[in-house]
């Protein structure tokens, strides 16, 4: 049977990213300014010169970022053809490829491997080929770094189902059971909400807690339970476990 997302990756951006086609700095910049807020804390541990890969790098936006930062041996992967040719039109280290057979060529490689909204794109049997070679890829103590639709946010809806390619969905509790079935150790995750670096950010992120405390208390007085993370995405962020 044909995958059905080899055709739907094939005219990714001209179908469902068409903003792409036209660069636009300022949306560059946006992205850059939730990476350097949500994403950029997390690498701390890494030097400039450690390698680091992203898995679904699409235009290359984050590879950009981390250019800016610094960072001399980051490169990234993509199977969209459309997107892989938007980022090698701004000079980055980038190639069309599919994950598992690329890291299946990967041992001991990469000090931190970053997946920004790419493994909610496989299946469940796809993701128990795909986290071990991750982790194979990984150097000893090195970082993966995701970021994935929260199956138990508040409004997940709409980044859930606005996209085709997307086959399994998370909740925290799932995504820490595979990460620890297949080697990582130290699983954080944290939420992503308004950033606070401007009046709007502040307003909306004070808003925002205000939301999201009534909403646990509704949950608390149904269920008994509640979620610790409410955004519609969330990020995990681990290392490769000791051998």
């Amino acid at each position: 049977m044909k995958d059905f997302r080899k055709t739907l990756y094939g005219r990714y951006v001209s179908t469902l990213k068409s903003e792409q086609l036209q660069r636009n700095e300022a949306r560059v910049a946006e992205f850059h300014r939730i990476y350097q807020h949500r994403f950029f804390p997390l690498l701390e541990g890494c030097s400039l010169q450690d390698p680091v890969l992203e898995l679904g790098c699409g235009p290359g936006y984050f590879l950009e970022f981390l250019r800016d930062q610094g960072f001399t041996q980051a490169e990234g992967i993509d199977i969209s053809p459309e997107q892989i040719q938007i980022a090698k039109s701004q000079n980055l280290k980038v190639s069309v490829a599919d994950a598992r057979k690329f890291l299946s060529r990967k041992k001991l490689a990469y000090n931190a491997i970053v997946a920004i909204d790419f493994i909610e794109h496989f299946s469940k049997e796809e993701l128990l080929t795909l986290f071990p070679l991750i982790c194979k890829a990984l150097k000893q103590r090195g970082i993966l770094i995701l970021q994935t639709p929260n199956g138990q946010g508040l409004f997940p809806g709409q980044v859930i189902y606005g996209d085709l390619t997307h086959m399994t969905i998370f909740a925290e509790d799932s995504l820490r059971q595979i990460l620890e079935m297949n080697g990582f150790a130290t699983i954080r995750f944290k939420e992503t909400p308004p950033i606070p670096d401007s009046l709007d950010g502040m307003f909306n992120l004070a808003l925002w807690k205000i939301i999201r405390a009534g909403t646990r208390l509704v949950r608390q007085i149904e269920a008994k339970n509640s979620s610790r993370l409410w955004t519609e995405n969330m990020i995990a962020w681990c290392t490769k476990a000791d051998a």
